[in-house]
């Protein structure tokens, strides 16, 4: 699960590579977005702790999907709180990182033969 959600967030970063022409304006773009979405989930704080909104980004992201699903398989169900999200973490770990790679991959091959031409 970890590996797909690898993979997944690389089609993401391909593509974004793709659409700036210096590197480092990469970094620039992805740690502001990469961040928020690391401390806005469950791996550190359990989404029923946090405030509304806040809670809601915490349980529906890829990253606590894939961190529920590791927990419940490994063993450790009950980390992730009763919401439906933390219920069907497995299931959501699997389809979070697919929908990624869906749209995200032919969006990165499509910018890299534009860039061919």
């Amino acid at each position: 699960l970890i590996l797909l959600l690898r993979l997944a967030i690389t089609w993401v970063g391909l593509w974004l590579g793709l659409l700036v022409r210096n590197p480092d304006t990469v970094g620039v773009i992805v740690f502001p977005l990469a961040f928020p979405l690391t401390a806005l989930s469950n791996v550190f704080v359990a989404p029923e702790m946090m405030p509304g909104w806040l809670a809601t980004i915490a349980a529906w992201n890829p990253l606590s999907a894939t961190v529920a699903a590791c927990r419940e398989l490994f063993g450790n169900p009950g980390a992730g709180g009763d919401s439906w999200p933390a219920a069907h973490a497995p299931l959501l770990a699997v389809v979070w990182p697919l929908l990624l790679i869906t749209v995200f991959a032919p969006l990165a091959v499509r910018r890299h033969r534009r860039m061919e031409r």
